[in-house]
C-alpha cells in the first residue's frame, strides 16, 4: 500500500501516521516524488482498510500495490539504489567486479589470487569459506579457518571480502568480519537466514535460486530489506532448465527485467551460470552489454588442482584480459 500525503502537511501529523502504521507491525518507508511525498507500507495490510487510512488528516489518497514484493520494487523506491561499501561504489553507474577462488584452500593460494585480481582491477575479493555442496563427499570448505585466511588477504591487499554464510549461528561473526555477506543460491529461500542477516545492517549479495522466478527473488530481497536497512545486491547466476550443454542456463534477460522491476543493483556470475571456464569470458561481456552493474568471477591460479569448481574457474591471465575487454566494451557503450 502507498499513502499519498497532502501538500505541505505538518511533520507532526506525518509522524503520528507513521507511528500508527508501525503499531500495526507494518514497515513504513518515505517515498519522495518530484512534487509529492508518500509513505510506502510493507507487511500484512489486510487488516488496514482504505477508509481508516483516509481518516488521517494528512492523507490525500491511497494506492494498492499489486506486486508481491514491496521494498525491493520501484513503486516504493523509484530511483536506482547505489551503495558505498568499504570505499567502493556499487550501482549508480559504477561497475563492480568481485573475483577470487570458489573455495579458500591455503593462505598462499588465496593471497596469490587476491594480488592477481587486484592488479587486474577487481574491487572485491570473493572466496568460499563455507561451501554448500550437492554431494556430502565433496570438499565442504575450511569454515572459520577459511574466513581467517580471507581476512589475512584483506589485510595484506586492502581488498574487501565477499563470502557466503550458511548458518544463522555465524551471523555475528560475519557481521564483524565480512564486508559483503553472500546468500547463496541454495539459501535464497531460507527465510529465517534471510531475516537474521537482514537484522545485521550489513551489505548482502543475494543470489538467485536455480529454480526461482524473478518475483520470488525480489520477495526474498524484501525479507532482508525489512531488517536493519541492509544494502542488497542482486546476483543472476543461472537457473535450472532442460539444457545440459551448460551447468546452468544464464538468464541474461533477468538483468533488464530486474532493473525494470527493482531499484537494487544487479550483478552477474557467469562462472556458475555456465559451469565452463571458456564460456565465462563471452558471457561476462554479454552481461556487460545487457546492462549489469557488475560481475562475480571465479579465478584460480591452478584450476586443474582446485578443490572446488576448477572447471569453471579462469586463470589470473584470462581474468586480466577480461578486465581490459570489459573496460573497452563499457567505453563503447557509453
Amino acid at each position: 500500500m502507498i499513502i499519498i500525503l497532502k501538500q505541505n502537511v505538518p511533520d507532526e501529523q506525518v509522524r503520528a501516521l507513521r507511528e500508527t502504521m508501525a503499531g500495526l507491525r507494518l514497515t513504513v518507508q518515505d517515498i519522495q516524488g518530484e512534487s509529492t511525498r508518500m509513505l510506502g507500507l510493507a507487511g500484512d495490510t489486510s487488516m488496514l482498510s482504505e477508509d481508516s487510512v483516509l481518516r488521517h488528516e494528512c492523507v490525500e489518497r491511497v494506492m494498492k500495490v499489486s506486486e508481491p514484493y514491496k521494498l525491493a520494487g520501484r513503486r516504493f523506491h523509484p530511483q536506482d539504489s547505489a551503495y558505498e561499501i568499504a570505499g567502493r561504489r556499487i550501482g549508480g553507474g559504477a561497475f563492480t567486479v568481485m573475483a577470487g577462488p570458489c573455495s579458500v584452500e591455503t593462505e598462499e593460494q588465496v593471497l596469490s589470487i587476491a594480488r592477481d585480481v587486484q592488479h587486474a582491477g577487481a574491487d572485491f575479493l570473493r572466496g568460499g569459506a563455507f561451501k554448500p555442496r550437492s554431494s556430502p563427499y565433496s570438499f565442504q570448505g575450511l569454515g572459520l579457518d577459511g574466513l581467517e585466511l580471507l581476512k589475512i588477504a584483506r589485510e595484506k591487499t586492502g581488498l574487501p571480502i565477499v563470502t557466503e554464510i550458511m548458518s544463522q549461528e555465524y551471523a555475528e561473526i560475519f557481521k564483524n568480519d565480512v564486508d559483503i555477506i553472500q546468500i547463496g543460491a541454495r539459501n535464497m529461500q531460507n527465510f529465517p537466514l534471510l531475516t537474521e542477516v537482514g537484522r545485521l545492517g550489513k551489505p548482502v549479495l543475494l543470489k538467485r535460486g536455480p529454480s526461482c522466478t524473478i518475483d520470488e527473488m525480489l520477495m526474498a530481497a524484501d525479507y532482508i530489506l525489512m531488517g536493519a536497512d541492509s544494502p542488497v545486491i542482486l546476483c543472476e547466476r543461472g537457473i535450472r532448465t532442460f539444457e545440459t550443454a551448460t551447468r546452468n542456463t544464464l538468464d541474461l534477460s533477468a538483468i533488464p527485467v530486474l532493473k525494470k522491476k527493482s531499484h537494487l543493483p544487479v550483478i552477474v556470475d557467469p562462472s556458475h551460470g555456465t559451469g565452463y571456464w571458456d564460456l565465462v569470458y563471452p558471457m561476462a561481456l554479454a552481461a556487460v552489454a545487457a546492462g549489469a552493474d557488475g560481475l562475480m568471477i571465479e579465478v584460480h591460479n591452478s584450476p586443474d588442482k582446485a578443490l572446488c569448481d576448477g572447471q569453471q574457474s579462469i586463470t589470473p591471465f584470462l581474468f586480466d584480459r577480461l578486465m581490459h575487454k570489459v573496460e573497452k566494451l563499457r567505453a563503447a557503450l557509453a
